[in-house]
C-alpha cells in the first residue's frame, strides 16, 4: 500500500502538470479545457475507481491550492465533477453508470431552455451505442466516456448559468470537433500511461495492486 500511495502521489503531480496546459476555452466561462481532461479519465482504470477519483480530486485541490482558492467560482466548481462520472465509465464494467447520461437527457429536457434545443441532448445517446463495443475498441471506450463527462458538465452548466437555447445550438459543431479530439486524446493517453506502466512492470518498479492491460502494450 505504501508503494501504491507514492504511485498516488507521482500521478497527482503528473496530474497537476497537465492542468495547466490549456486545451480549449469552455463556451459560457472564463474557465478552460486542459490536458487534464484527457490523462484524468483514464486514472481508474489504473488504480480502480475509488483511488482514481481520489487521486484526481487531490489534483484539483493542488491546483487551487497553488492558484488561490479566492480565483474559485462557479465553473471552476463545476469542472471538478464531470471527470468523476468519466473515471467511472471508463474504469468500470456495470452498467448503471449509463444512469448518468440517462438523466442528463432527463435534466436537459426539463429545463425550458434545454427543451427548445431538445436534439443537442441526443449527443448522450452515444455512452449508450458506446457501450456494446468497449471492451473490444478503446477509442469506443473514450468515446462513451468524454460523452458522459459532457452530459455532466453540460447540465451543471445549463443549471448554473441557464444559458439560452441558441447558445445550445450553436454548440452542436464545436461539440463533435472538441469531443472527436478529446475521444482521440483519452485514447492517446491511456496508450501511453499503460505502455509506460507495462515498461515499469518489466523493471519491476510497478507497485502491486495497478492494473495494466497487456493487450495494449506495443509489442504484444
Amino acid at each position: 500500500m505504501k508503494s501504491k500511495l507514492v504511485f498516488i502521489v507521482l500521478f497527482t503531480v503528473l496530474g497537476f502538470g497537465a492542468l495547466q496546459v490549456p486545451v480549449n476555452e469552455i463556451v459560457g466561462s472564463d474557465a478552460r479545457f486542459t490536458l487534464f481532461d484527457l490523462l484524468a479519465p483514464v486514472s481508474g482504470a489504473f488504480l480502480g475507481t475509488p483511488l482514481g477519483i481520489i487521486s484526481v480530486f487531490l489534483m484539483q485541490i493542488l491546483n487551487l491550492a497553488v492558484h488561490g482558492f479566492s480565483s474559485i467560482d462557479r465553473a471552476s466548481i463545476i469542472r471538478l465533477f464531470p471527470i468523476m462520472f468519466g473515471i467511472w465509465f471508463f474504469a468500470r464494467k456495470d452498467r448503471q453508470v449509463l444512469i448518468v447520461p440517462a438523466l442528463a437527457i432527463l435534466a436537459f429536457n426539463l429545463h425550458p431552455e434545454g427543451r427548445a434545443a431538445w436534439f443537442y441532448s441526443s449527443f448522450w445517446l452515444i455512452p449508450f451505442l458506446a457501450w456494446r463495443f468497449r471492451d473490444r475498441f478503446l477509442i469506443a471506450k473514450s468515446l462513451g466516456t468524454t460523452f458522459t463527462m459532457h452530459s455532466v458538465g453540460s447540465i451543471a452548466f445549463l443549471y448554473a448559468f441557464n444559458l439560452p437555447s441558441s447558445v445550445w445550438i450553436s454548440l452542436i459543431p464545436v461539440v463533435i470537433f472538441e469531443r472527436s479530439i478529446f475521444t482521440l486524446g483519452i485514447s492517446a493517453s491511456y496508450l501511453l500511461m499503460n505502455n509506460v506502466l507495462g515498461f515499469l512492470s518489466v523493471k519491476k518498479l510497478l507497485p502491486t495492486g495497478i492494473k495494466i492491460a497487456k493487450n495494449y502494450l506495443l509489442g504484444s
